[in-house]
């Protein structure tokens, strides 16, 4: 590791009554650089004391002149009347280890900007913020000091200002405050009305209260500069989304609010907000590889997580969705019962798939969403009468195979919160290491919501908690990422967003073909998802789902094991549907969940994204293409294979007659060999893709 403090330095040189300047900023103009200089961001304090920044990429404003501030419960704003008292410039510069991730490798590599700030009249306020310029975008964030007269501080808004320089393309969805299971939107940022989604056809819960975007939300300028506004190590503080003003093509923070308690946020001082993030990049391809969200994170506070295993994993779940089976044993169709689990068992055995996991397992079930009275209803400890817990927790481990735990709180956080230590207790006792949890319904108490203050503190217990008993955490209707993964490798993953389940219910037939293209340069960004993949029964045939079905064709299907990004990736079918289509199996069998490294070879948003990624330990490549409902070529060239190896590729592709609705299972397998050199065209049908496995031949 290696840190470079420039503050003595630049200081010395002010007294020579030199330009305090250098390569990594400028004091005399509060210019900070990012470390190749293709980034600045320049801090200014108006005539009135205002703070601002403005953001340049490669010579060009990204973000002009931008206000900064706060509103109070009984104190005045921030927002005006302050005066420098100090600021300096430093470097920062290390590679640090993913345990688990994308890449084994991460460059944490850029210079800072601390300015100190302080009101001219009473109360005479402090405040400090602090600006990192990477190559991949920027990170900056607030910090309240310790100061006289003042412990705490209400926050009723925080008026960070993103202030655009055009009227960019812009992918996003709407600032709702409860969940982010929207389809992308695709309009000019002066186009955005998130308001008409207010009344939201397939969900039980939406509050949507401005015309706001929640983050990541990603746009392309007229020159083709690629942007993702997001936020950093949200930690006790309230979700941000931004707010957006059509007329100025403006956006301002607008933080998650709670009816109950009438604020914001509440904090003792001292404290440091999140950061507020704009990745920026050339082109598309170079926002998925940008690490700015978890490089703004604290490094890891748990220590070695070897006991959880990156894995594939099947489960009862899908069937639940496609309507074989039910989550309550009232129905007379449960379907966690100890047979159907060994069932599951055996299919993971057999396939050397890591894990299984089943939801409707313990009581509780024929109370779980739109009661009032959902507080106690759940019990994490107690199985129905014909699910017998110790039994398959045996049976799977002389199998090989891991049980994954699943807790639904049917958005009842405080009765979770009462049992986690002993349903944590229990897992650990039983050698289960991850449990995905559940938050459906409106929250409870109600006037919170999920993304506020009171629910990112209760989603962050469960991960400090699990941390203590062994237990990684997959949340589902959870927080957004915001890379806390690299303070807590035991956050594996989370939803947060609009996921497979929807093709086999939703009203409006699912998701469409542009959905996942979309998702890998918006939602993607934050961190890794559990979006389900491998149903290879596209059209739901057998399920009574005759206005359902899954948008994609079979090879789509198989790329996105590529593509979306996770340490746990779902073999979400039924095992009868692998059984009666066994070859397409074969990639999932042999896919790899966890990188040495990750090459992002092309793509648009909205449109196609091809993604490489080197498994970790054995020098296997995967790659993953897809498309959305347009058919395309696509030229993958394999430079980034190792030089003078040869390998044995296997190629999974769209059949020439595919199609994602007239015939999403026309697939082609081929086998070749590859190296370095090597260079091909593929054909994307509509909906489509491309999934291939390379082996060194040696």
């Amino acid at each position: 590791m290696r840190i470079f403090n420039l503050l003595s330095v630049l200081g010395f040189v002010a007294l020579l009554g030199l330009s305090a300047c250098s390569k990594f900023g400028d004091l005399d103009t509060n210019t900070v650089y990012s470390p190749s200089g293709n980034i600045t961001v320049q801090f200014e304090l108006s005539a009135n004391g205002t703070p601002s920044y403005n953001v340049s990429f490669n010579g060009k404003n990204v973000i002009k002149p931008s206000s900064m501030g706060f509103d109070f419960k009984d104190q005045p704003s921030m927002n005006s009347g302050f005066e420098i008292i100090d600021k300096n410039i430093s470097h920062f510069e290390e590679n640090w280890e993913m345990q688990w991730g994308e890449q084994r490798e991460v460059e944490n590599n850029f210079n800072q900007l601390v300015v100190n700030l302080r009101e001219k009249e009473s109360p005479n306020r402090a405040l400090n913020i602090y600006f990192k310029a990477y190559d991949d975008g920027i990170g900056f964030r607030y910090e309240f000091p310790e100061q006289d007269g003042v412990d705490s501080v209400i926050i009723m808004d925080e008026n960070t200002q993103f202030d655009l320089t055009g009227d960019h393309t812009a992918w996003w969805i709407p600032g709702d405050w409860e969940i982010y299971e929207h389809l992308y939107n695709e309009t000019k940022v002066s186009e955005i009305d998130a308001l008409q989604f207010v009344n939201h056809e397939n969900l039980a819960q939406t509050y949507i209260p401005e015309n706001a975007v929640n983050t990541p939300v990603t746009m392309r300028t007229e020159d083709g500069t690629h942007l993702s506004f997001h936020e950093a190590n949200l930690t006790d503080y309230a979700g941000m989304t931004l707010k957006i003003d059509t007329d100025n093509l403006s956006m301002t923070s607008e933080l998650v609010g709670s009816d109950l308690q009438g604020y914001k946020v509440k904090r003792e001082l001292p404290f440091k907000t999140p950061w507020r993030t704009i990745q920026i990049s050339e082109d598309a391809p170079g926002l998925i590889e940008s690490k700015l969200i978890v490089n703004l994170n604290e490094p890891n506070k748990v220590g070695d997580v070897s006991w959880f295993t990156p894995m594939k994993y099947v489960g009862i779940w899908w069937e639940m969705h496609a309507g074989v089976s039910t989550w309550d044993m009232a129905s007379g169709k449960h379907g966690a019962t100890t047979e159907n689990t060994k069932r599951y068992i055996d299919f993971a055995a057999e396939n050397g798939f890591g894990g299984v996991l089943v939801e409707g397992w313990n009581t509780g079930w024929e109370r779980w969403i739109g009661f009032p009275d959902r507080e106690g209803v759940f019990d994490f400890i107690t199985p129905y009468p014909d699910y017998d817990l110790e039994e398959v927790v045996r049976y799977a481990n002389e199998k090989g195979v891991q049980m994954i735990m699943h807790h639904e709180t049917s958005a009842a956080p405080r009765t979770y919160d009462l049992q986690m230590d002993t349903a944590y207790a229990l897992m650990n006792r039983l050698g289960i290491h991850s449990v995905k949890t559940g938050y459906v319904g409106p929250l409870l108490p109600t006037g919170e919501y999920h993304h506020g203050q009171w629910m990112v503190n209760h989603y962050r217990r469960a991960i400090v908690k699990g941390a203590k008993y062994q237990v990684a955490i997959n949340a589902h209707e959870p927080i957004k990422d915001t890379g806390l993964r690299r303070t807590y490798p035991n956050a594996i993953a989370r939803e947060g967003l609009r996921g497979q389940e929807f093709n086999a219910w939703a009203a409006d037939g699912g998701n469409p073909p542009n959905h996942l293209p979309t998702v890998a340069f918006t939602r993607m960004l934050a961190g890794p998802i559990d979006f389900t993949p491998g149903i290879f029964n596209i059209k739901l045939d057998g399920y009574n789902k005759p206005n359902n079905q899954v948008n994609t064709t079979l090879a789509q299907q198989l790329a996105l094991y590529v593509v979306i990004y996770s340490p746990i990736q779902m073999a979400a079918d039924l095992p009868e549907n692998y059984e009666a289509n066994d070859p397409p199996l074969q990639f999932i069998r042999d896919v790899g969940v966890d990188w040495e490294q990750t090459k992002v070879l092309d793509g648009q948003i909205g449109d196609f994204v091809t993604i490489a990624r080197q498994e970790r330990g054995t020098g296997n490549w995967f790659l993953g293409s897809i498309t959305n409902e347009e058919s395309r070529t696509v030229t993958i060239s394999f430079d980034f294979l190792e030089p003078g190896t040869e390998y044995i590729a296997k190629i999974y592709k769209d059949g020439k007659d595919a199609h994602w609705d007239n015939n999403p299972l026309s697939i082609d397998i081929t086998e070749t060999e590859l190296n370095s050199n090597s260079s091909m065209n593929f054909e994307l049908a509509p909906g489509g893709g491309l999934a291939i496995s390379m082996f060194p031949k040696n």
